[in-house]
This record gives C-alpha cells, structure tokens and sequence, in this order.
C-alpha cells in the first residue's frame, strides 16, 4: 500500500479480511476492488488447478515428479507437459541445456571463444527449474547447504542456476527410471 502497512498474504486469502481503514474512499474502494480481484482469480486458478491435475494425474511420471525437492503439483505439470517424451533425449546434460540450465559460451584452452544462442531450449523449463530451486532452498536442508556454500564463492543468482541445473539432471533420471528423487544421490 502507498501507506507504507503491509499486508501478509494469507492474510489476504482468508475470506474473513475486512479491509483496513486507510486514506479517502477512493483508496477504500480500491482496495476492496483489488481484493474482490485477489479473491475471484483464487478460486479461478484452484479450477484450473484441479482440472489440469485431473488431465495430468494418471501419468507415472507425474507422481515421481513430486518427489522432488522444490517440485509440486504444478511445476511437476509444467516439467512433464513441456517435456515431452525423455527418451528424445540422450542423456541428463542434453536435457538440461534443453532447460536453459546451462552456460552457452563456447571456450579453447580456458579462452573464451564466443558465445551460442543462449535463447535455445524451452522458456518454460527453464522457469519451472529455476523456482524448483527456489522452493528446494525453502524446504530441503541439503539443497540449501548446497546453494549457501555455492553461494559464497560465486554469485548468488549463478548459485541458484546450480542448483537448478542440478535439479533438472535429476529429474531426467527421475523420468527416464520412472523411480522417486532420492536427495541423497543429487547432493552428495
């Protein structure tokens, strides 16, 4: 809010919030629109949500999906649906320089050389890793160890790349083997 109060938000999603008492009725009634907004587009989005997961839910490699760290229901969704068969692939690096989780420079004898086209590859893969490792740094210790110590020699945001690279050679393995993601093998 321009009034500088925060407002947290599952404090937004609860059906109950009334709105707080700030500035003229203009800002009121924005307000109350925005928020009216917030909650029409929620109950949008859990449809979507619930018929996509309905589509998506009898595939096997959905449900090892999740068993990645940083992966739900809908990153799971993205990854499976933009990935296609795995098997068009030959290993976990041509799948992961598909997600744009890969440098595209080329180099000799430690000299730069050039660089590729770091537009090739899938978008939306590349989002989905990128906030698998967002989410992997939130809710799995090993994750985080691996990103805060690769954090303190490189640049944090090169450090979340890694980890996502990381995530996205697993999870070729996770889909080639139809098996569950097993932390213990990715940061050993």
């Amino acid at each position: 809010m321009h009034t500088g109060q925060t407002l947290r938000t599952a404090r937004i999603k609860t059906k109950k919030l009334q709105v707080p008492v700030v500035g003229d009725d203009n800002v009121q009634l924005a307000l109350q629109s925005n928020l009216s907004m917030i909650q029409a587009l929620s109950v949008q989005i859990a449809v979507l949500e619930k018929s996509i997961l309905k589509q998506i839910g009898p595939v096997p490699g959905f449900y090892y999906l999740k068993t990645a760290s940083g992966i739900g229901n809908i990153l799971a969704q993205t990854i499976l649906l933009e990935t296609g068969d795995i098997t068009r692939f030959k290993g976990p690096g041509n799948f992961a320089s598909y997600c744009r989780c890969v440098d595209s420079r080329r180099e000799s004898n430690g000299k730069k050389k050039g660089e590729n086209n770091r537009k090739n590859g899938n978008r939306y893969l590349g989002w989905a890793f990128i906030e698998a490792a967002n989410f992997a740094i939130q809710h799995s210790d090993k994750a985080k160890r691996f990103y805060l110590k690769k954090a303190k020699t490189t640049n944090p945001i090169v450090a979340r790349k890694t980890l996502a690279h990381k995530i996205a050679r697993a999870c070729y393995w996770v889909m080639q083997n139809q098996e569950d993601f097993n932390e213990n093998l990715v940061f050993a």
